[in-house]
């Protein structure tokens, strides 16, 4: 079985649950759930940071990055969180280059939260729709004018594009993730694993 390779970009003060609801989402997948224990998921998760250092997440938390930007290996999807790391000028621009790069090489581009803002530095939301949380929502609108922000949906999915409202609304958009690659019988089963509701409604909960 060749597994989907997910990058995802972590960074001081990302939110925790930004990363670490698509992080599960995408390990507990399974293509047979009969053999959950003896095979891997499809996905490969890496965290992908600016060195190996431990990353300050928010709250706190420490993560420990398995790439660097540069020694980070093609990808086939690429998810990029937001949290309060990404306020300001504090994402640096050369990882707004990297990101605008690997937008290039990647099946899937993917973002939650406010992570949209990072995305719209880089040039990939210009054209498109896409969403985020609902504080941020008018900032992405005045910031990106040539983005049509979506207010009312939790998911945004524009060709290739990926967006979603806040926090755990990334654990919905990873969901749509697998069903869009795997289908959907997958991507129920993997919500039930988790014993969480599947997103047949996409209307954002906020």
């Amino acid at each position: 079985m060749k597994r989907t390779r997910v990058g995802i970009l972590i960074f001081p003060g990302v939110e925790v649950l930004d990363f670490c609801g698509p992080f599960e989402v995408f390990s507990v997948a399974r293509m047979d759930e009969a053999r959950r224990a003896e095979d891997p998921s499809p996905f490969e998760v890496l965290l992908v940071s600016e060195s190996l250092d431990p990353v300050s997440a928010m709250g706190g938390m420490r993560v420990l990055p398995d790439h660097t930007l540069t020694s980070c290996p093609l990808l086939d999807v690429l998810l990029v969180p937001g949290g309060p790391g990404v306020r300001g000028d504090a994402i640096r621009q050369h990882v707004i280059d990297w990101i605008a790069e690997r937008s290039r090489q990647v099946a899937t581009l993917t973002c939650v939260c406010t992570g949209a803002t990072l995305l719209g530095r880089a040039g990939l939301l210009d054209g498109r729709r896409a969403t985020t949380h609902w504080a941020w929502l008018d900032w992405l609108r005045q910031h990106f004018p040539a983005v049509t922000v979506e207010d009312r949906l939790n998911v945004v999915e524009d060709g290739d594009l990926l967006t979603s409202a806040g926090i755990s609304a990334g654990i919905d958009m990873a969901l749509h993730v697998v069903r869009r690659i795997h289908g959907e019988a997958i991507a129920r089963a993997t919500a039930r694993r988790m014993e969480y509701p599947y997103p047949d409604d996409n209307r954002r909960r906020v």
